[in-house]
């Protein structure tokens, strides 16, 4: 080979050099992205609470009047028989003591009451001596109008006396009456506590209250012997299979539910997934201040438990759960990840990719989910998407899949 020829190859590749290192240098690199292949499935949107456990109707047991409970003869758990199990017993009030103005009162009322009685028993006396006179005069006049002595007229007189003096008679007898029970009701009040203690009523020392229905107990109020007043609530019982979810919502996620609405119930301290169904939302929100201070309007929701007890051991009144509320679903929703979504000229798009290079895609959105949002318009299912896409990427940005360089 000549000099000029070798000069003209080093030439040669002493250019290509230059132009790989000049390629090299100023060339885009791929960026590294992750890819997500947008498919058909079923997708849900739920509504997410916290809610508790509560027996749906509670019987609540109480003090049919004022007395001293004595100790609960139940305790918290213990089950229960309609009509069959006494669950509390009631003494009625003993006497109080009296203090000394009190007991001076007392004391000239029972006087008073005795010279009462005996001036009712004076009155009696003379409505029977009365009487006896009436009765004779009435037998005297009878005789003498047989014998045709006297006239009709007399035996008409003494006839009259003789009704008049037994209607006194009677009068004076339930006038004594009356003073005796006057009497003994001012002697009672004299009786003091220690002579009427329990025990002491005549076959009638308590009220006992039986189970109004099949169940369990859930509280005990009452539970050492004490005073109590009518009405107070001695306990309450319930069924502990009868029990509903209350969860506590915001009122904008509340409007968007319908009774009979789906709700898997997580979070309950078993394994399994316990169904329930929305019964109810409460007509009236209540202001509650949140943890960070916020306002929000909220409000209950009642839950009917579609899973059997058998399904669901231990579950009990007052359990915390956790309840994902289905408002709605498709099982064959064209879905993307939420992550792959940005808004764009007052829309949503996507990064789409195709050999290689990122094509920006204006999508249209329907519902969205906790992860995913249905795609109504825009990609097909099997197109790969970009998660997450950083601001190094662009429409016509070369990328690679972060997977393949692991």
């Amino acid at each position: 080979m000549t000099l000029s020829a070798r000069n003209i190859v080093l030439a040669g590749l002493g250019a290509a050099l230059v132009a790989g290192l000049v390629y090299t240098a100023f060339r885009t690199d791929p960026v590294p992205v992750d890819l997500h292949s947008v498919a058909r499935g079923p997708m849900q949107v739920t509504v997410n609470a916290d809610g508790k456990t509560r027996i749906r109707d509670i019987y609540e047991v109480a003090a049919p009047l004022t007395g001293t409970a004595r100790r609960s003869p139940v305790e918290v758990g213990d089950p229960v028989t309609r009509g069959e199990t006494v669950v509390a017993i009631v003494e009625p009030t003993a006497p109080s003591l009296l203090d000394t103005r009190s007991r001076i009162q007392a004391e000239a009322a029972v006087r008073e009451a005795q010279a009462a009685r005996a001036q009712a028993e004076s009155g009696l006396r003379k409505a029977e001596e009365d009487l006896a006179y009436a009765q004779s005069q009435f037998d005297r006049a009878q005789a003498l109008v047989d014998r045709g002595v006297a006239s009709f007229t007399r035996l008409e007189d003494a006839t009259q006396q003789l009704a008049i003096a037994r209607a006194a008679r009677d009068a004076a007898a339930s006038g004594l009456q009356m003073t005796q029970s006057a009497l003994e009701r001012a002697r009672a009040a004299l009786i003091p506590p220690e002579e009427d203690a329990a025990g002491s009523f005549n076959g009638e020392c308590c009220v006992a209250i039986h189970a109004p229905i099949d169940g369990t107990v859930l509280e005990v109020d009452v539970i050492s012997e004490r005073p109590v007043t009518i009405g107070t609530r001695l306990l309450s019982i319930g069924r502990r299979d009868d029990l509903e979810i209350v969860a506590d919502l915001l009122s904008s996620d509340a409007v968007r539910l319908t009774p009979g609405d789906r709700a898997m119930v997580e979070r309950w301290g078993g394994d399994t997934v316990i169904e329930a169904r929305l019964r109810k939302i409460e007509p009236v929100a209540r202001t509650k201040v949140s943890a960070l201070g916020i306002e929000e309007q909220r409000v209950d929701a009642l839950f009917d438990i579609l899973t059997p007890p058998a399904d669901r051991p231990g579950l009990g009144e007052g359990f915390a759960v956790f309840l994902r509320i289905v408002e709605w679903q498709d099982e064959n929703a064209l879905q993307v990840p939420l992550s792959a979504l940005f808004r764009r000229d007052g829309g949503w798009a996507v990064f789409t990719v195709a050999d290689g290079t990122a094509t920006l895609t204006p999508v249209r959105v329907g519902r969205r989910g906790e992860t995913t949002a249905q795609v109504l318009d825009g990609i097909a299912p099997g197109q790969r998407v970009i998660t997450h896409p950083s601001d190094e990427v662009g429409d016509g940005t070369p990328v690679v899949d972060r997977a393949t360089l692991e």
